[in-house]
């Protein structure tokens, strides 16, 4: 027998008892959670906000309403800037009181 035949039938028996990788597929791990955003959302519905970042994607803004439905908010949106600058200046206070 022709000694490559044998090696592509070794390569084949040991690659179909290797253990299935658990990673998931580039296109997956790559891919931003908010494609799309809402930019006129009342702060009264909102139950909670989540920000996320992520090398690939932009500043994300997820906003989990009182209906328990999540939306991605356009972080350009005043009242939400304005929030922003309030946490990090109570952060920035709370470091200076340590």
């Amino acid at each position: 027998m022709d000694l490559t035949v044998l090696l592509v039938v070794g390569f084949l028996a040991v690659a179909s008892h290797a253990p299935p990788a658990e990673a998931k597929p580039i296109s997956l791990v790559e891919r931003c959670y908010c494609r799309s955003t809402v930019s006129s959302l009342p702060r009264g519905i909102i139950r909670e906000l989540k920000f996320i970042h992520t090398p690939n994607c932009p500043f994300q803004v997820i906003a989990k309403l009182k209906t328990n439905k999540e939306v991605c908010v356009n972080p350009e949106i005043r009242w939400l800037q304005q929030y922003l600058r309030n946490a990090i200046s109570k952060m920035k206070k709370s470091k200076k009181a340590n």
